[in-house]
């Protein structure tokens, strides 16, 4: 899988999240959960919500339009109405940048 760089760790500070762009690609979320980082794909499961609107509770993103949520880690449909989970995104930092692995 190709790995990309998404944005500086610096600018994704710990317990927020971020809706990045990367070309060919569904819009990703990234989040800095105690200074590890995740990715998932953004558009929540249930509607057409951005999860980087949502807010982060936990280990959780709650999704903005009708307060389902994921778990952020595992992708995994936690609160209903969400039923169907996330796709999550092996990510990493490498010299001070969040690496996403992306499929090919």
């Amino acid at each position: 899988m190709p790995t990309v760089e998404v944005l500086p760790l610096a600018e994704l500070p710990e317990g927020s999240v971020r809706a990045v762009t990367v070309e060919g690609y569904p819009l990703l979320a990234v989040y800095n959960l105690g200074g590890e980082v995740f990715a998932t794909d953004d558009l929540c499961t249930h509607g057409n919500a951005s999860l980087a609107e949502g807010d982060i509770e936990g280990d959780e993103i709650i999704c903005p339009f009708h307060e389902g949520s994921f778990d952020i880690r595992t992708g995994e449909a936690v609160g209903p109405p969400c039923m169907v989970p996330i796709r999550t995104y092996p990510a990493r930092v490498v010299d001070g940048a969040i690496h996403v692995e992306l499929p090919d």
